[in-house]
């Protein structure tokens, strides 16, 4: 029997949705502003996963642009049945105040690697939806209930409605199944049935320090629904556990009978900041003599769990470098908010480049020539070059790690009126923009600047070279601990990326050319 280390997708994976179609898992996670929408891993052995595809990738589907920070797509639910994949997402367009507008659709597809159809318009009344498929065919949808009015519980329960696949739509009287309990906050609604019960999993507490994931049962669809008696069956709440935010949860199956809980955890680098966001990590179950279920070791989560009893299925490990000599980008590519286009965006304009023309600022919610993967280790080693000459202070490019429009650090290149091309290092902390360096270094004129970074936990050393061998520290040790969900005034719920951008503030659209990107991990745990 092989171990599972958990976590199984590091860096920003949250909200798993975990589901099993024979011998194959899938795990769909939330991705919020970043494009294409939905990430889908898949294993064989949950032990070992990769990333499979992305279901929402055209703006028929999904259209983000101009939505807020740590808006777009929230907690999917991926469920199978008679040979169609279903995917339930939520596109939150705002957040902040009384209101949410949360606007819910379903995709389908035969296949799951797509093509994926256009979306049906579901709700909007509240986020976390997810589609129950019952024993008798019918199909019903839970969502969270969100009440603005004072006074109110605003995480007002779950609601539960029928879907109609003839109709495309839903069909007959919401009904509140389940209030919550004491711990409140309560969402992330996922059913299952089992040996005549209708479990109700939610998530509680939050998605912070207080999270937890409880359970409910009922004979009866509609309820009512007893709680467990020892919820939460998960939670890091007041515990030293290294995985911490444990909540959010699903359950699966496997083909030989044993029981899964996958759920999102985060691990705090210093002072409670998690700079590589929630993550996803999985944790053995058994079922009481009573028809409730157990995490094994539990309620704490555990980093090393017990495996499956099925065979382990290893897959190569993605390159370092990325030469971008593909005629696509590779699947570890995001963009904000909108798709990969031409006008934009080209691996075919200078072939052997990725070229980016420069558009709006990092504050923009609309239009950002930016390119970049997720942070998955405490220890990692990033490196590009460009080839890049900017005419005017309002054109750069460079490289960067990023959060969300408030908190980013960037390595640029840019123009100075005296001094011709120059390097420095702007950051953007809790939204207050600053310059690092007290002067720029000035760069001679030259086919190509290669720039470095080097991650240790919470801090960044930037470095750059004229020839890619010889390196020159540019800044030692930046604090990257803002880069987190963990702002003390605005809650938000992505994680670090890093990658490459170019900005061009002129209009003018300077591009930049990107030669390689490589990203080289030292550890992926802590």
């Amino acid at each position: 029997m092989h171990s599972i280390v958990n976590p199984i997708l590091p860096g920003f994976h949250p909200d798993p949705s975990i589901l099993r179609v024979g011998d194959d898992y899938y795990i769909a996670t939330s991705t919020f502003e970043w494009f294409p929408g939905v990430q889908i891993n898949h294993s064989k052995d949950l032990k070992n996963w990769r990333l499979l595809t992305y279901p929402l990738t055209r703006t028929s589907q999904l259209n983000m642009s101009g939505n807020i920070d740590s808006g777009g797509v929230w907690a999917p639910c991926l469920s199978y049945s008679n040979g169609l994949f279903y995917l339930i997402y939520t596109d939150v367009k705002s957040r902040r105040g009384a209101f949410k507008d949360t606007h819910n659709y379903l995709v389908t597809s035969e296949n799951i690697e797509g093509p994926w159809s256009d979306p049906v318009y579901l709700n909007s009344s509240g986020f976390d939806p997810s589609l129950f498929h019952d024993e008798d065919g019918t199909k019903w949808l839970l969502n969270m209930i969100w009440d603005h009015r004072q006074g109110t519980n605003s995480f007002a329960g779950i609601a539960l409605q029928e879907y109609s696949s003839q109709e495309n739509r839903l069909v007959g009287p919401v009904k509140n199944i389940f209030k919550g309990t004491e711990l409140g906050l309560t969402e992330a609604p996922h059913l299952y049935k089992r040996n005549g019960y209708y479990y109700l999993i939610t998530a509680e507490g939050g998605t912070g320090y207080e999270h937890a994931v409880t359970m409910c049962r009922s004979k009866s669809l509609f309820g009512p629904y007893e709680t467990d008696p020892e919820n939460p069956i998960l939670t890091s709440r007041n515990s030293e556990a290294e995985l911490q935010k444990a909540g959010h949860g699903s359950l699966v199956e496997t083909q030989k009978g044993e029981w899964y809980l996958a759920h999102l955890c985060g691990r705090p680098v210093k002072a409670d900041q998690c700079i590589l966001g929630r993550e996803t990590a999985l944790q053995k179950c058994y079922w009481t003599q009573d028809d409730w279920i157990r995490v094994k070791g539990g309620p704490n989560p555990q980093v090393v769990v017990d495996g499956p009893d099925i065979p382990v299925k290893e897959w190569g490990k993605q390159k370092a470098r990325d030469e971008f000599n593909e005629e696509s980008l590779g699947l570890q590519w995001n963009s904000l908010r909108r798709p990969f286009t031409e006008d934009w965006l080209s691996l075919n304009d200078r072939p052997g480049c990725l070229r980016l023309y420069g558009e709006e600022s990092l504050i923009s919610t609309h239009n950002q020539s930016l390119v970049a993967r997720r942070l998955e280790s405490m220890k990692a080693e990033v490196e590009t070059s460009v080839d890049y000459l900017p005419e005017h202070f309002q054109q750069m490019a460079g490289l960067i790690f990023y959060y969300d429009t408030k908190d980013y650090v960037y390595l640029r290149i840019t123009h100075h009126e005296d001094l011709g091309a120059v390097l420095g290092i702007i950051r953007s902390k809790h939204g207050v923009y600053e310059e690092l360096l007290d002067q720029e270094i000035q760069l001679p004129h030259h086919s190509n600047y290669y720039l470095k970074a080097s991650v240790r936990n919470e801090k960044v050393s930037f470095y750059y070279s004229l020839n890619g061998d010889e390196w020159e520290l540019v800044e030692e040790s930046v604090d990257i601990s803002h880069l987190s969900d963990d702002d003390p005034d605005y809650i938000r719920f992505t994680g670090t990326y890093v990658g490459v951008c170019a900005q061009d503030l002129c209009g003018q659209k300077k591009h930049a050319d990107f030669n390689y990107f490589v990203y080289q991990e030292s550890n992926n745990h802590l």
